[in-house]
C-alpha cells in the first residue's frame, strides 16, 4: 500500500493519498477533479556502509554534550 503524491491540473493542488490498488480512481481533495498528475517524490535511503548519524561529523551534537564528536570526541568519554 504505498503512499503517492498527486498534483491537481485544474486548482494546482499538491496531495498525498494512500493507494490501495491500481485500479483505483483518485482525485483532488481540494476540487475534486480527476485530472491529476503522479509526481515523483523524493525518498529517503541508507546506503549498506554509512556512518551512523550519531557519530557522523555531519551531526551537529552529541546527546547531552553540545558538541561534535569531531571537535572533542565526546562519542568517546561516554
Amino acid at each position: 500500500m504505498p503512499l503517492f503524491e498527486y498534483k491537481c491540473e485544474k486548482c494546482e493542488n499538491k496531495f498525498e493519498t494512500l493507494v490501495l490498488s491500481s485500479d483505483e480512481e483518485i482525485s483532488c481533495p481540494g476540487c475534486g477533479s480527476k485530472n491529476i498528475e503522479k509526481l515523483f517524490s523524493s525518498f529517503g535511503f541508507k546506503p549498506k556502509n554509512s556512518i551512523p548519524i550519531s557519530t557522523s561529523p555531519i551531526s551537529s551534537t552529541i546527546s547531552g554534550c553540545g558538541c561534535t564528536p569531531v571537535s572533542c570526541g565526546c562519542s568517546s568519554k561516554n
